[in-house]
């Protein structure tokens, strides 16, 4: 069966790149995040998760920490962050970031890292 997700089932406001979708529901063994950061700095905190997580930056630039590496990428680039390794990103600026972040797993499972 083909599924069409539309923007209003996974974003959380019509004019906000933002928002989640998990795969089971649809049969894909792949989850995805629609991440938008407004504020310089903003990101989520360190976590890492069981399976591969690979970010699309769609707008502005980021700096990565992925393991023991710091990622400084912009718009159009793609990082991946191993299974199982400890990762975080945050908007450098100037302006808006967003990413596709692709998780390799129908749910989400999360080990957050560090306290907010």
């Amino acid at each position: 069966m083909t599924h069409v997700i539309d923007r209003d089932v996974w974003a959380e406001g019509p004019d906000l790149w933002h928002g989640e979708v998990t795969g089971k529901p649809y049969g894909t063994p792949v989850s995805i995040i629609f991440n938008s950061q407004q504020r310089i700095g903003g990101g989520p905190r360190l976590h890492k998760h069981p399976y591969t997580e690979t970010f699309i930056i769609r707008k502005g630039h980021a700096r990565f920490t992925v393991g023991s590496e710091i990622i400084d990428a912009h718009e159009g680039q793609i990082v991946v962050a191993p299974a199982d390794t400890p990762h975080k990103f945050e908007n450098l600026g100037p302006g808006i970031l967003e990413t596709i972040d692709i998780h390799a797993n129908e749910v989400f499972i999360t080990e957050w890292l560090e306290s907010r």
